[in-house]
């Protein structure tokens, strides 16, 4: 019979690759102090080094999306006006 499968929190596994980031100790140490494989200690920190971009790089995504969803706004205000004042003007010129 197979034992099941463990689950670690978010915490745990940022503990881990936080200490594997750190480099003061090798994948096999940290992985007999903690109790996991070191090939898993190994994909916790490639994660982690990739998580960490995402979050350095969020605020500026995020940004420039509700910049272009602003431009797209103005882009559709400045064509309603402009049908408007066509349709102003030939009224105008009818007069």
């Amino acid at each position: 019979m197979s034992k099941p499968r463990r689950k670690f929190t978010a915490e745990f596994k940022t503990r881990v690759a936080l200490d594997a980031l750190s480099g003061e100790h090798t994948l096999s140490e940290l992985a007999s102090k903690y109790g996991v494989h070191p090939n898993q200690v190994s994909q916790w920190k490639q994660q982690a080094k990739e998580q960490i971009a995402v979050g350095f790089a969020g605020k500026a995504q995020k940004a420039q999306q509700n910049d272009e969803a602003r431009i797209k706004e103005l882009h559709a205000k400045i064509g309603q006006l402009t049908v408007e004042k066509d349709f102003l003007q030939q009224a105008f010129a009818r007069i």
